[in-house]
């Protein structure tokens, strides 16, 4: 598996992303999705990864920087004929290491709460992520979580 940066003009990483956006919305309730479109993912502040087996995607996810000391965790999505095969941990690994290599002392993210979570959760909890308190400019809701792990 490699993984490198990804500049958001492949095809496969715009479908696996239109995906993941549309995923969000179906196991959200209104006004409670977060995850960026492509035009967000291309924002100066984001950095995009995609995991690659030669030429088949197995997965994304992004760093968006929130201050000189904090990042956040966005658009972590494995492809659905690649879980279960250690995709989202490498990716959160690389994405945890850009984040200690920029200096960044916490990497916080948001996620929802239900089945369709439990996976993504308890990932980001094995690696040593806890709940805390909302960030940034999001609202605390009883469906939204916010996970943090000082680096």
């Amino acid at each position: 598996m490699e993984i490198r940066p990804d500049d958001l003009t492949g095809q496969a990483v715009q479908d696996l992303l239109a995906i993941h956006l549309s995923d969000m919305h179906k196991n959200s309730p209104a006004g409670s999705v977060y995850a960026l479109d492509l035009s967000g993912l291309k924002a100066l502040d984001v950095t995009v990864w995609a995991a690659w087996e030669r030429d088949v995607l197995l997965g994304v996810g992004a760093l968006k920087q929130l201050s000189g000391t904090a990042g956040e965790i966005k658009s972590m999505r494995t492809d659905p004929k690649h879980v279960r095969k250690g995709v989202g941990l490498s990716i959160l690994n690389h994405i945890i290491a850009e984040a200690k290599r920029r200096g960044y002392r916490t990497l916080s993210l948001e996620t929802g709460s239900g089945k369709e979570f439990e996976p993504a959760l308890h990932l980001y909890r094995k690696r040593g992520f806890e709940n805390g308190p909302a960030f940034g400019d999001y609202i605390a809701s009883p469906f939204n979580q916010f996970l943090h792990m000082t680096l």
